[in-house]
């Protein structure tokens, strides 16, 4: 049962997070400004789901690993969905940004 949820969020059970960070992947806080300033992880980029889609040119490379994440994992799965949709080639729905800060 919980996998089938992870899998409709699009998150990604076997993705070896830590890893694709050593190897440069962007972590996507889909937070608010005012969530990220709660806390955040370190060198994450802050840009809320509702505003990605006019601020993509931010994402310059589409074939860079992009691991997403939010307060849960439902926005970082909208995000996820979002990139797709215009291209990005390796984007990871990491969860909850402090429960992905743990596996990184």
């Amino acid at each position: 049962m919980i996998e089938t949820i992870k899998k409709a969020l699009g998150m990604s059970p076997s993705a070896d997070y830590a890893q694709l960070v050593k190897e440069g992947a962007v972590i996507l806080d889909v937070r608010t400004k005012g969530e990220y300033a709660g806390g955040h992880i370190k060198n994450s980029v802050n840009i809320s789901v509702d505003q990605l889609q006019n601020n993509l040119h931010r994402l310059t490379d589409k074939n860079k690993a992009i691991i997403t994440c939010c307060a849960s994992g439902m926005r970082s799965g909208s995000a996820k969905r979002i990139l797709e949709s215009n291209g990005y080639t390796q984007v990871h729905n990491g969860g909850s940004w402090s429960g992905l800060q743990h596996k990184i």
